[in-house]
């Protein structure tokens, strides 16, 4: 079964910061096999209090997914991305089709 993240966000304050976490992200998400899945639409978000950004990551595993979170390189990616925005992230195991 596959792992994921699932991120509710509030909308960016700091996009230079953003960005370098963007830049932090893509060679972490390569090393665990994370892909960033989007639908055709943009999700609504109709109880989410001040979240306005939601992402799902997919990992090949939830293994795989806790790895990612745990590794020292996203450690230090995830204390960028708190300056960029506030955040919450879901870490589950299922299918998602």
């Amino acid at each position: 079964m596959k792992g994921y993240w699932l991120i509710l966000g509030t909308d960016v304050t700091d996009p230079e910061a953003q960005a370098a976490y963007g830049r932090m992200w893509a060679p972490i998400a390569a090393r665990h096999g994370a892909v960033v899945r989007r639908g055709a639409e943009a999700p609504e978000m109709v109880e989410a209090l001040d979240k306005s950004r939601v992402l799902l990551i997919e990992f090949p595993s939830l293994a795989a997914a806790r790895a990612c979170y745990d590794d020292p390189d996203y450690v230090a990616a995830r204390a960028v991305a708190a300056t960029a925005a506030r955040r919450e992230l879901v870490i589950f195991e299922g299918t998602v089709a």
